[in-house]
């Protein structure tokens, strides 16, 4: 196929074991199209063809051994084989359906330090479970990281054994480590991919990307801790002195858990040392002296230091009572005839009344939330605030919007902008008649919901 409008022309066609439905999106050597498997109807899946070549044993090889592994944090394979369109034979392999995945969230916006904190640990888990399996992702970047429901999966269908030399040696771009130009895929490599795609995710790109690697590429300053650490370890060009998975798990406990306590463990590694004993030997002896000198003064000391704490604590309870109860009589006798002239204050609150029965008019008629997807909603760590000020005109629609507090995400102000638009309102009643009113509305976004609360700005 020469481009991705070939591959989609047979989208509807139903005349084989797995019917494509709709066509998802695809390139030069491949297309995905939702379809559905015998006897799950009501499960999405989707199935992913490419053109069968020289090496198409060995692809199948490759995916039918994926399709054997099983992780919560790793896209399901449930079968793969041959298959022949309009004459074209062709590889097919059917998944599990993904909604949507990292690199179309990027565009619109980098990801914050705590979503990548709720990132990464399922990619290691998942990375973990493949290389104690004998496997290596080989190919992870930003679209390959998956969304589904409120799971985040690596895609299963680069997958290959750590010990298969590629017979067709190829970098395909900056998120494949430098060595696999020559053939040669390994755990190091894929801690490579993660290094990569942790300064995609943070910046929206890498910035190392047209460098010539003469050297061990910087991450951004931008990068914030412990990432640019953890990127900065990933991205050695020698595969041997990259962290290992765990390494980087261990990393990212510290920040994850706020735990104090564990920061001050390397100190029992002091205790080796010869002056150990000793000092402890001292430190005994001074206290034990200390303990002496304590006790010997406590036999002269105990009766007047209960003698001289006890009184003053019993002659200071009835002496000030007898004193203050009349002194704070008094004083209040006298306030209590001075507020008996102010009335008029009190009188002077209803004159007030008639400008808060004009602010109270207006309400909202129709409200609109934003439509986030699963997948936005899973990147979200805490609240997206976001502020709207729209103008309405006496019928009550809104004829301006803008926004006066866009929070951190072009995205979420995007969809708070276009929700605010279709809101409706009554309009104040002045004089008889309807007038314009402005509101401010601000938008919450969290993981689970999405929240509004209006306000009428009053002039």
């Amino acid at each position: 196929m020469s481009s991705p409008e070939e591959w989609k022309k047979w989208e509807g066609r139903v005349d084989g074991k797995f019917p494509l439905r709709h066509w998802l999106g695809g390139s030069e050597h491949s297309a995905v199209f939702l379809t559905e498997r015998p006897g799950h109807a009501d499960e999405k899946v989707a199935i992913k063809l490419i053109a069968a070549g020289s090496d198409a044993d060995r692809q199948l090889s490759r995916w039918r051994a994926a399709a054997k592994l099983s992780h919560p944090h790793l896209m399901r394979i449930y079968e793969a084989g041959r298959c022949q369109l309009d004459g074209t034979p062709l590889l097919y392999f059917v998944m599990e359906y993904a909604e949507e995945d990292l690199s179309q969230i990027l565009p619109q916006r980098p990801l914050a330090a705590t979503e990548v904190t709720d990132l990464l640990p399922p990619l290691l888990d998942s990375l973990s479970y493949l290389h104690s399996k004998g496997f290596v992702h080989g190919r992870i970047k930003p679209s390959n990281v998956h969304a589904m429901g409120d799971q985040l999966k690596l895609s299963a269908d680069q997958i290959v054994s750590s010990a298969e030399l590629n017979p067709a040696p190829k970098r395909r771009d900056v998120y494949d480590a430098p060595e696999t130009a020559a053939g040669i895929v390994s755990p190091a490599g894929d801690v490579w991919s993660i290094g990569v795609t942790l300064v995609a995710a943070l910046t929206q790109n890498v910035a190392f990307e047209g460098e010539t690697l003469r050297g061990d590429p910087d991450p951004p300053e931008t990068v914030p801790p412990p990432f640019r650490g953890i990127a900065r370890e990933c991205l050695h060009l020698d595969p041997k002195r990259r962290c290992s998975i765990t390494e980087i798990q261990a990393r990212l406990q510290p920040a994850a858990r706020s735990v104090p306590a564990e920061a001050e463990a390397p100190l029992p590694r002091r205790r080796p040392s010869k002056r150990g004993p000793i000092a402890a030997a001292l430190l005994a002896a001074v206290v034990l002296v200390g303990l002496i000198i304590y006790f010997s003064r406590g036999k002269n000391a105990p009766v007047p230091a209960t003698a001289t704490t006890e009184p003053p604590a019993v002659q200071t309870a009835p002496q000030p009572s007898p004193q203050s109860r009349p002194q704070t009589v008094a004083p209040q006798a006298a306030p209590q005839t001075a507020p008996a002239v102010t009335p008029k204050p009190a009188a002077a609150q209803p004159v007030a009344s008639p400008k808060k029965a004009v602010a109270s008019g207006g309400e909202v008629v129709h409200q609109v939330l934003p439509d986030v997807s699963k997948s936005a909603q899973h990147t979200i760590t805490g609240t997206v605030k976001v502020g709207v000020r729209v103008e309405v005109d006496p019928a009550g629609k809104v004829t301006a919007s803008k926004l006066t507090s866009p929070g951190p995400s072009k995205y979420f102000a995007g969809l708070a902008l276009k929700a605010a638009q279709r809101w409706e309102f009554s309009a104040p009643v002045v004089d008889g008649k309807p007038t314009a009113s402005t509101w401010l509305v601000q938008f919450r976004f969290k993981r689970t919901s999405t929240q509004a609360v209006p306000e009428r700005v009053t002039h």
